[in-house]
């Protein structure tokens, strides 16, 4: 499906035409730039890889400055890969935000905050065990048991314990479009988009 690459900058909220408050994110969306086109004959696959935010050359290594060189442009500090835009495209061509329409729907593809290690109330919802009655004042928080101790005597995958939560990718579907802004390429989707504000996001269509 075809899409862009862009920056969360953060939440707010518009009125709607019914005079509802809707809570949107707004996300700077490209404008991206064609690094390279995949074709069925050489690369097995059809596709464009497009590049979003310009870095220095200084920042660029060899094979990334040939890429870009190859392709006539800048050197760029992200790249993407999406399948099935309408037009054709060339390298080079710059796509901007106004490829999304208002009132259609979008997945947002992000990477959660990070939390650090975390105990299995926070991590996974429990709700603790014991009282903190009759001597219990140290086990509010805890797991409870892992399994059985003699047989099958291990832990089985996938038991759910403390650990490092977040920082994973998370793909939020089916976000609806309030408001496209071309002049400042800002997309502005109703609800909450994962990550921190400038953290990077793929927007599909």
């Amino acid at each position: 499906m075809p899409g862009l690459l862009g920056k969360k900058i953060g939440m707010t909220s518009v009125f709607s035409a019914d005079g509802k408050n809707v809570p949107c994110t707004v996300i700077e969306v490209g404008p991206c730039v064609v690094t390279q086109i995949k074709t069925l004959e050489k690369d097995g696959y059809e596709a464009v890889q497009i590049g979003f935010q310009e870095k220095t050359e200084k920042h660029t290594n060899k094979a990334e400055a040939g890429h870009f060189k190859a392709a006539g442009v800048t050197p760029q500090r992200h790249l993407a890969e999406f399948k099935g835009f309408d037009k054709d495209l060339k390298l080079g061509d710059k796509i901007t935000v106004e490829l999304f329409e208002e009132n259609s729907f979008v997945d947002v593809i992000g990477t959660s905050k990070g939390k650090g290690f975390q105990g299995v109330v926070k991590r996974h919802g429990f709700g603790g065990v014991g009282q903190k009655t009759h001597g219990q004042d140290d086990r509010q928080r805890a797991p409870g048991s892992l399994g059985a101790s003699s047989y099958p005597s291990r832990v089985f995958k996938g038991m759910r314990m403390a650990g490092r939560m977040g920082g994973d990718r998370v793909t939020v579907q089916n976000l609806q479009v309030l408001k496209v802004l071309p002049e400042h390429n800002l997309l502005l989707v109703k609800g909450s988009v994962p990550g921190a504000k400038n953290s990077l996001v793929i927007v599909n269509k």
